[in-house]
């Protein structure tokens, strides 16, 4: 069965005067590997947590397919396929990789508000977490406690626990963040390596890896989205620069792959013309 279509409708967030989130509109069709990037505090942590539920919006909608989902609680809109990781890890740190992945599948099959014991024996669930643990590159790793993993397999373990769930969408946040440059490409790879039935829509902050893996972008400042379109209309797009440079002025936007950075520089010699797609 594929993934629905993630669809937001003048998507709207305030915490008193201040407009987190602001009238974003935004499509996220099956099998996307949707980016969402922008500087620090654009609101895009924010996006995630109206979109799966962790906080409430204050005006705008949510859809799945037909379905409003807008007010729908954040652990039905996990049975819905709707799961998410975060940007700072949430494991158990005293439980093994194997311990957690069968703990989290037990839990979607039903039987996880059980102790331990009552599915230990439960071979279906424990050759499906090795299953997964292996193919993620931690099957070596599955019978060590959590918190002696390298921050990396950590990340790694996350993802894991997620697709445990058996997810349509998977959001993640940050899934890079803190790991040292040489093992971030492993976790990119795994996230490549995902099923193309998944849809998959990712906030990160190193450029280079969002050109490398995303193929369609979305650009967020001040909560609001300035561009949507593929990495190269993006590199090319005058209000990215605006977004990330605060000008127009020939230059590299920090953060930026130079093949992006020298597509955006060259936007900028033509007079700045934009390809993206810009909502108001």
């Amino acid at each position: 069965m594929s993934a629905p279509t993630l669809r937001t409708d003048r998507l709207t967030k305030k915490f008193g005067a201040f407009t987190a989130v602001d009238g974003v509109t935004l499509t996220v069709p099956p099998g996307s590997r949707h980016a969402l990037i922008g500087p620090n505090g654009a609101g895009k942590t924010t996006l995630i947590n109206l979109l799966t539920g962790v906080i409430a919006s204050t005006g705008g909608s949510i859809h799945l397919d037909d379905d409003d989902i807008t007010r729908m609680p954040a652990d039905r809109r996990v049975h819905r396929g709707l799961v998410r990781t975060f940007q700072i890890n949430t494991l158990f740190p005293r439980l093994t990789p194997h311990e957690a992945t069968a703990l989290a599948i037990a839990e979607r099959d039903g039987v996880g508000r059980v102790f331990w014991r009552s599915f230990r024996g439960n071979t279906a669930i424990h050759d499906e977490a090795d299953d997964l643990l292996t193919r993620f590159g931690l099957g070596a790793h599955a019978r060590t406690v959590t918190s002696q993993l390298a921050y990396g397999r950590q990340r790694l373990l996350e993802i894991v626990l997620a697709l445990a769930a058996r997810p349509s969408i998977l959001l993640l946040d940050e899934p890079a963040a803190g790991i040292p440059e040489d093992e971030s490409g492993e976790v990119f790879e795994a996230i490549a390596a995902l099923p193309e039935s998944m849809t998959v829509l990712f906030i990160e902050h190193d450029m280079d890896l969002v050109f490398r893996f995303a193929r369609r972008i979305s650009v967020l400042v001040a909560g609001a989205v300035i561009a949507d379109g593929t990495p190269d209309e993006i590199a090319n797009h005058a209000d990215v620069r605006r977004a990330y440079l605060g000008s127009t002025e020939v230059g590299h936007p920090p953060g930026l792959p130079k093949e992006a950075a020298g597509s955006v520089t060259r936007a900028a010699d033509a007079g700045g013309a934009a390809t993206g797609a810009v909502h108001a």
